[in-house]
């Protein structure tokens, strides 16, 4: 069974989203050894100057990099946007040649060069969403693509 390790920047603080989250955990469970990684957000002043930020990042980077598995997939605006399919496409490559994959969501200010360059980028869309909204539709993606590569009737 594929290992799928989605690590986070800080912790989810609103009740609905760690609802919604945890109605497709249970559903992945089944489906992967499902595991969610929730690291602490680096300290930054209240107006962070960019040295300030890109060294917070760098340290977020290195708890982060330490406990990727697997086929590395950081979700960032410059990476590749893919539809469900493709998304599908990448699990079963993933259990062909079973290991684990790790999908990474970053702090506020993004991720650390370090870490985008850990494995093969993935954009949502070309607009921002917040953080807590974009764990929940990866988590959601996620089942998707596992119910696309079982031919059920979730995937339409």
């Amino acid at each position: 069974m594929l290992g799928v390790r989605l690590i986070c920047i800080g912790k989810l603080k609103e009740r609905y989203w760690r609802d919604a989250v945890a109605e497709y955990e249970k559903r992945l469970r089944p489906l992967c050894r499902w595991e969610l990684m929730e690291l602490p957000e680096a300290r930054l002043p209240q107006d962070p100057s960019p040295a300030e930020i890109k060294a917070a990042l760098e340290k977020e980077a290195a708890a982060i990099l330490e406990r990727t598995q697997g086929a590395v997939y950081p979700l960032c605006i410059e990476g590749k946007q893919l539809d469900s399919p493709a998304l599908a496409r990448r699990l079963q490559k993933a259990m062909d040649h079973p290991g684990a994959v790790t999908f990474v969501i970053g702090s506020s200010f993004g991720l650390a060069d370090a870490v985008k360059q850990a494995g093969e980028g993935i954009s949502m869309s070309p607009m921002t969403f917040p953080h807590q909204l974009a764990r929940v539709m990866l988590c959601e993606q996620l089942y998707r693509g596992f119910q696309i590569l079982q031919n059920s009737k979730y995937h339409k």
